[in-house]
């Protein structure tokens, strides 16, 4: 544990107490420069596919990266917004902890990183280690190894994101995540390109329910394993559904 992340592990946030750590903890750790070469990889999501029946890897991949992201979003962004603490998350720097099925553990992290000084003026100031260091190399490597849309793995990371912006406003009501809310808001990068965590997830009015639906924007394909449902919040269904009333309507 990094002990200037300590007054963060409590309640419900104990079980990260192990997982961003440094280069004394004993567990064994793949760099994750290393991790993205083909023949890692490539082992470690076979380790990962043997939970499953059978799948297209393009599912599975999207699946372990789930895990992944949980591991990693949640500590990183609450340290930041909550402690104001900035860590060293380029992607070369660190190693990841794998179990003996290839599922994250941990992140071994170079140092323990520091209080942000002077505190960041936007969003992208506070988050650039961890999108452009951190996410977007990652992303990439996993895209281009199984050959999945970068946008399914950003959905992912966002769906995280998001979700861990409303477990704080609870659990810390007086915290100040405007950071956090505006980088899901911006529409673009600083540099005029896309942002890619641009409104990750939506609220929605569906018949016959009470209250808005949580929905993602774009789905984790995890349909594509076999013996797997389409998550609770996936967009998918909703689409068909629309596609076959209008299909109704367009036949009478």
């Amino acid at each position: 544990m990094i002990p200037a992340l300590a007054p963060m592990f409590i309640a419900e946030f104990a079980h990260y107490r192990d997982v961003l750590v440094l280069k004394d903890d004993p567990r064994e750790g793949v760099p994750l420069s290393a991790l993205l070469m083909p023949e890692v990889f490539d082992e470690v999501l076979d380790r990962f596919s043997a939970h499953y029946a059978r799948g297209d890897r393009r599912g599975l991949a999207s699946i372990w990266t789930k895990y992944y992201f949980i591991k990693l979003i949640p500590p990183v962004v609450a340290a930041s917004l909550i402690l104001d603490h900035r860590l060293p998350l380029q992607l070369e720097r660190l190693q990841l902890v794998l179990d003996e099925q290839g599922m994250p553990q941990a992140f071994k992290l170079p140092d323990a990183g520091q209080r942000w000084s002077p505190t960041p003026t936007d969003p992208f100031q506070r988050f650039e280690d961890l999108l452009e260091g951190h996410l977007r190399p990652f992303i990439d490597g996993v895209a281009g190894r199984v050959r999945v849309s970068p946008k399914v793995l950003w959905s992912n990371a966002g769906n995280y994101f998001e979700w861990l912006l409303g477990v704080l406003a609870s659990a810390v009501p007086h915290a100040d995540l405007s950071h956090g809310r505006d980088l899901l808001a911006e529409l673009t990068l600083p540099d005029g390109t896309r942002n890619p965590l641009y409104q990750p997830v939506r609220y929605v009015n569906v018949a016959g329910q009470t209250g808005l639906k949580r929905q993602r924007r774009v789905c984790c394909v995890r349909y594509l394993v076999g013996g797997l449902e389409y998550c609770e919040n996936c967009p998918l269904p909703a689409r068909k559904r629309n596609l076959e009333c209008a299909a109704i309507k367009t036949a009478n």
